[in-house]
């Protein structure tokens, strides 16, 4: 299992991408088009600027990290870009120098090649399935998720439904996700929805705790569940190690600590090992790493007993 990297990209906010005849417009009409000469379809002539853009990529690291830089942190350059970039029509010529179309395109494909994130596009999500809008959505802004899922709902005849649906197998981000937006964009009748799970093993208890519902009491066996699941949601998203520790530390000493990892192991959450391996690599305290260390040997354990 891979260890946890504080360097792992964070989740990235949606893009606005116009249709495949308007990227490829732009490829036409690129400073660099009439000596690289792109032909055929849409289709291809986007495949071949792809290609080629990799391949002048790969030869300067300043230029691709310069369109990384544009690309995560989305604001203007000041003072000025390299040529390459304005010439592949990925930057814009005059002020304000921001990535084009054609430049969030670009960064999004090799975002998603070199480490895996397919960075969500605006108004792609209307038709997905439930389970498939709750983890397009775990990196969008409020008023951007707010676009997204009206774009959803419409056309849907109990959406609230779908969602609780499947609250109990998505992962804990778009879990997480779920729950916010049954507590607080479906009103009333999301509240509602999520008041009827509450009784439901772990995911009652999840609920519960991100909801804020005293009430609803954690059983011995749910702790483990709900402590990893609430961790996960933060890995998840490529949150800072210190913040997935805090997010089960919660203010107790090493000692306190190494206690509760050691019941990590017996909660049977899915990402129990991601978690543990923060805490074994991560952790400034031996004693709790230690800890962690030792309730991964228990889970793997416990694993090969249940097959």
């Amino acid at each position: 299992m891979r260890s946890y990297d504080d360097e792992t990209l964070p989740l990235q906010p949606p893009i606005r991408l116009p249709d495949e005849a308007t990227l490829a417009a732009a490829v036409r009409t690129a400073p660099l088009a009439e000596e690289l000469e792109p032909a055929g379809s849409d289709a291809e002539v986007l495949a071949a600027w792809a290609d080629h853009c990799r391949e002048r990529l790969a030869a300067d690291e300043g230029l691709l990290l310069e369109l990384m830089r544009m690309f995560l942190s989305r604001e203007p350059v000041d003072d000025g870009v390299p040529e390459a970039l304005t010439g592949l029509g990925l930057v814009r010529r005059t002020e304000p120098y921001t990535l084009t179309w054609l430049g969030l395109w670009v960064a999004r494909l090799i975002v998603a090649e070199t480490t895996g994130q397919d960075v969500p596009i605006m108004g792609t999500l209307a038709d997905a399935d439930a389970a498939a809008l709750l983890y397009g959505l775990r990196s969008y802004p409020e008023a951007d998720r707010g676009e997204e899922l009206s774009a959803w709902v419409k056309g849907r005849d109990d959406a609230v439904t779908e969602i609780t649906s499947v609250l109990a197998t998505v992962s804990p981000l778009s879990r997480a996700v779920g729950v916010e937006l049954l507590s607080s964009d479906f009103g009333e009748e999301g509240r509602l929805a999520l008041a009827a799970l509450l009784d439901e093993p772990k995911l009652g208890a999840v609920i519960a705790a991100r909801t804020g519902r005293d009430e609803r009491r954690t059983a011995p066996d749910e702790i483990a569940w709900v402590l990893v699941d609430m961790a996960a949601a933060l890995l998840e998203f490529g949150g800072e190690s210190g913040e997935v520790i805090e997010s089960i530390a919660m203010g107790m000493d090493a000692e306190e600590q190494a206690g509760t990892i050691a019941i990590l192991a017996f909660g049977e959450h899915p990402w129990t090992g991601r978690v543990l391996r923060v805490f074994i690599d991560r952790h400034p305290d031996e004693r709790v790493a230690a800890s962690a260390r030792k309730a991964l040997r228990r889970l793997r354990g416990l694993a090969d007993v249940r097959s």
